[in-house]
């Protein structure tokens, strides 16, 4: 007796709604706190392109290291650093030769405050400030490559007492915006909007005066047999992926 049209079709339906619910997987990606706003576009863009879904989780790379050092469940992670992904390496927990440098960071000189910061940093050199924020350098690669700035300047020893240092390039932030500081370094991306800085006052600070801020991703052993995390990987390379990194004032990898 020959099936029906519509049994056929609902057949057929419910099949490919179980195989596409049957290879979908989810992967746990540990994400620099600086590059928060561009992975969210990313992961949704990755969820329509290929199903699986990432769940993001944000703070300082220096952390993430150490936590995946001591087993966190993390199966991909986005450092804002190479360092993080070298010494996961050395130790044998990451997948062999899936590293990659994913984005360029930039570092910049904010303040919440429109026309406070002139478009050379020379507010930095008058001292008219009493707290300067930036992340903890021992944790976060942007706060590093502030005080290489710093002390390019030669502004290090007298501005080192007027510090107010956040956990991550996140926090910092907020020190910014609540005023708990009066300017501080952050990552481009967390103020860019259509190409230029949203709000406040700002000097985009010339790569030359700290060492390249090469973001690197690297595929964990953990994430090894999950299918979402090397299709993360592959996806972060993409097209689409690449142009929401430039929209938020990134460079690319050449």
């Amino acid at each position: 007796m020959p099936v029906p049209n519509f049994t056929r079709i609902f057949i057929t339906a419910t099949l490919l709604q179980f195989g596409h619910e049957s290879w979908a997987a989810s992967v746990l990606v540990a994400v620099a706190a600086n590059f928060s706003k561009p992975m969210t576009e990313i992961a949704a863009e990755f969820e329509k392109a290929t199903g699986h879904s990432a769940k993001l989780s944000f703070g300082s790379s220096g952390k993430f290291v150490s936590q995946i050092e001591n087993g966190g469940p993390f199966e991909v992670l986005l450092s804002a650093d190479e360092k993080g992904p070298q010494k996961l390496e050395k130790s044998g927990l990451t997948v062999q030769d899936s590293r990659f440098v994913y984005a360029l960071g930039k570092l910049v000189l904010w303040s919440a405050k429109p026309g406070y910061v002139d478009d050379q940093g020379k507010i930095l050199a008058s001292g008219d400030f009493k707290h300067l924020a930036l992340a903890d350098p021992k944790l976060a690669p942007y706060g590093a490559a502030a005080v290489e700035v710093l002390k390019k300047n030669g502004l290090f020893e007298k501005l080192q007492p007027l510090f107010v240092q956040g956990e991550n390039i996140a926090q910092t932030l907020q020190f910014l915006i609540t005023a708990n500081a009066e300017l501080g370094f952050i990552a481009l991306s967390q103020v860019i909007e259509n190409g230029k800085i949203a709000s406040g006052s700002g000097w985009i600070i010339p790569g030359d005066d700290y060492t390249p801020i090469k973001q690197s991703a690297v595929l964990l052993k953990r994430g090894a047999e999950n299918p979402a995390a090397p299709a993360l990987m592959t996806f972060l390379k993409s097209a689409p992926a690449l142009a929401i990194i430039e929209k938020y004032g990134y460079d690319l990898p050449k």
